[in-house]
């Protein structure tokens, strides 16, 4: 678990992992057409890893045979669909931690999507906890993402995002990653619950300062990386390379503890 966690979580840097496994909710996603290409294209620019999907991992194993510095973290899940706030199984897995780690990865990822009914939050409390149970057992960490899935970027989303990080870190999350709060609210977080948090980046929105900035107040705060896609992979290519080369600035000279 220590070795796995060092390689996800870097102790003399901020991690910067880029999200590729969009293809499992949004289907053919502009800037992702070709599942396999943002490995090569991104490896050299500052990224530690890549959270990517169990096909994607299957189709890129010589690539990350060749490329040993680069960190995994396989999705093993996915959610179905955005417009309802009242879900019915609507999450569900789709592979387990024991074929993750067969497969080599350095930990795993869930969505904790709570904007569902409350007999499907129970069901899944229950399937949280059983994947963090084998995780433990296989001594692999899990990454929980508490998020209302689809819903505005409102104070009282935020607000309540924030408690669901809590259930995530009762349920004994590894690893906890949130759409970005706020600088005060990141670092009550990471005051409070003391488990690495990282921050997600989510869909494309505003300029590439917008993005450096808020990554910036995300490292000020204390998390242990950032978790940024389409705000990079999205944008024309000077833009991106641009952005990413500032993210990655701001993510080194820091040391952490595991």
């Amino acid at each position: 678990m220590n070795y796995r966690m060092n390689r996800v979580l870097p102790e003399d840097r901020a991690a910067i992992i880029m999200p590729v496994d969009h293809g499992l909710i949004f289907n053919r996603i502009e800037g992702l057409e070709t599942p396999s290409a943002p490995f090569a294209a991104w490896q050299d620019k500052g990224v530690t890893g890549f959270m990517l999907t169990p096909g994607q991992a299957r189709q890129t194993e010589k690539f990350f045979a060749r490329h040993p510095h680069l960190t995994r973290v396989l999705t093993i899940d996915t959610y179905y669909e955005f417009s309802s706030l009242d879900g019915d199984g609507s999450h569900d897995l789709i592979t387990t931690v024991e074929e993750a780690v067969r497969m080599g990865v350095d930990a795993v990822k869930m969505l904790f999507p709570w904007n569902m009914s409350n007999p499907e939050r129970v069901a899944l409390c229950k399937r949280a906890g059983q994947v963090i149970s084998a995780c433990d057992r296989w001594d692999i960490p899990l990454v929980l993402e508490p998020v209302l899935i689809g819903a505005p970027r409102t104070d009282n989303v935020i607000e309540e995002e924030e408690k669901i990080a809590r259930i995530a870190y009762d349920l004994g999350a590894h690893i906890i990653k949130i759409a970005f709060p706020g600088e005060e609210r990141t670092r009550r977080l990471v005051d409070e619950l003391q488990v690495p948090l990282v921050i997600a980046g989510g869909p494309l929105s505003g300029n590439p300062a917008d993005t450096v900035d808020a990554v910036a107040q995300t490292i000020r705060a204390g998390a242990r990386g950032v978790i940024v896609g389409r705000n990079i992979w999205q944008r024309e290519p000077e833009a991106a390379q641009g952005t990413l080369r500032q993210i990655h600035e701001l993510t080194l000279g820091k040391s952490f503890s595991n």
